[in-house]
C-alpha cells in the first residue's frame, strides 16, 4: 500500500475517534483532531487542495486551543441554550460565504495550480462560519456543515481520496444528527420560556 494511502487511512481513523469521543465530553478527543487534521495538510497539499490545506492549519489551531481549554476548564464546562439566526443573520452569512468563496476561489484558480479552486474554496470558507456558529451555538451551523460534507465528498472522490469521502459521509450523518438533536433541544427550551 502506497504511503500516502497509509497517512489518509490514520487521517480517517483517528479523526473517527475525534469526532466520537467530542461526542462523549472526553478530552482525548482533541489530540485524535490534532492528528488527523496535520496529516490532512500533507495529505490535502500532495492533492493540490490548497485551501483544503490551509482550513486544516487553522483547524490545528483550533484543535491546541480546544485541548487547552477543555483541560483547563474540564469541570467548569456549562451547557448554553441553542439559538438562532434572525433573518437578517441568515442573509449576511450567506453574502459572506458567497462572496468569500467567490473571492478565494477566484484567488485560488488564477494564482495556484489547485485543483477544483471554487469547490474546495466553498468548503473552506463555509467551514470556518460553520464552525464559528457552532461555537455560537447557532442551530444552523449544521445546515452549513451538511452542505459543506456535501460538497467535500464530490471533490474527495474525483480526487480518489475514497476513505476521505467516507469520513465526510459519517460527517455528514453526524451533521444531520446534529441539526436533528439541536432542533429538539431549541424546542423544548421555546416550550419551557413560554
Amino acid at each position: 500500500m502506497e504511503t500516502i494511502k497509509i497517512i489518509e487511512y490514520v487521517a480517517v481513523i483517528s479523526g473517527m475517534l475525534h469526532v466520537f469521543l467530542l461526542t462523549r465530553g472526553k478530552v482525548l478527543a482533541w489530540p485524535f483532531g490534532l492528528l488527523s487534521v496535520s496529516l490532512y495538510i500533507f495529505i490535502f497539499l500532495q492533492n493540490k487542495l490548497y485551501s483544503d490545506t490551509f482550513l486544516h492549519v487553522i483547524y490545528v489551531v483550533l484543535n491546541i486551543y480546544g485541548w487547552y481549554n477543555w483541560s483547563r476548564n474540564q469541570d467548569e464546562l456549562k451547557s448554553v441554550e441553542v439559538t438562532t439566526l434572525d433573518g437578517n443573520q441568515k442573509l449576511g452569512w450567506t453574502a459572506m460565504i458567497l462572496a468569500g468563496f467567490l473571492i478565494w476561489g477566484y484567488g485560488i484558480a488564477n494564482n495556484t495550480d489547485a485543483s477544483y479552486p471554487y469547490g474546495d474554496a466553498f468548503t473552506t470558507v463555509a467551514s470556518l462560519v460553520a464552525q464559528y456558529l457552532l461555537a455560537r451555538r447557532k442551530l444552523e451551523n449544521w445546515i452549513i456543515w451538511i452542505i459543506v460534507d456535501v460538497v467535500a465528498i464530490n471533490i474527495y472522490l474525483r480526487k480518489g481520496l475514497y476513505p476521505t469521502s467516507g469520513l465526510y459521509a459519517v460527517y455528514f450523518l453526524l451533521s444531520a444528527w446534529g441539526w436533528w438533536n439541536w432542533r429538539q433541544l431549541y424546542r423544548e427550551q421555546i416550550t419551557v420560556d413560554t
